[in-house]
């Protein structure tokens, strides 16, 4: 492939990615160099694989069992909630990009594939049961609902912040 004709695929992707982060809330990494070699790699997965697998982890090749690491991986908002970033440090939070707080190592959230595995075999799902396993969050402005232990730093909806919320159930 011409290099220049990659680059200009990178920057493209790139803007789209950070259009997309910003119109929902969310900020990307302000280390441009480090965060598009993560979006080059993501790239390299969908090549590879037909999805964009989170770049700082072992992808199996099969969608169905990586779908909690397609990027934005599952792992996401409660990595930006406890430690104001998502494992790889593509996306941070408010204070990470503004300086106030400096990117940490991030501890590993999904679960061994030998737990996943067990989990996938359960048949009964929390929500069908009836029991919610998160908080439900609703957003007083516009209605938006997300069930998670906070809500988020900015609502994707109408971007107000998250003092804005109320709990829900």
């Amino acid at each position: 492939m011409n290099h220049d004709r990659s680059d200009e695929k990178l920057q493209k992707y790139y803007e789209k990615i950070r259009e997309q982060a910003e119109s929902a809330g969310y900020h990307l990494n302000a280390d441009e160099e480090f965060t598009k070699s993560l979006l080059e790699s993501i790239l390299v997965n969908i090549y590879r694989y037909g999805y964009g697998a989170c770049p700082c982890r072992l992808a199996s090749g099969i969608k169905e069992e990586d779908l909690d690491i397609i990027c934005p991986c599952d792992y996401r908002d409660p990595d930006l909630q406890d430690y104001d970033a998502c494992y790889c440090g593509l996306y941070v939070s408010r204070d990470i990009l503004s300086g106030e707080k400096k990117l940490t190592p991030i501890p590993e959230r999904r679960p061994a594939p030998e737990e996943r595995e067990k989990a996938k075999k359960s048949k009964i799902h929390p929500a069908k049961t009836g029991s919610l396993t998160l908080p439900v969050w609703r957003c007083k402005v516009c209605g938006y609902l997300c069930a998670r232990e906070e809500p988020p730093e900015l609502c994707p909806i109408c971007k107000v912040d998250k003092e804005r919320f109320a709990r829900f159930l």
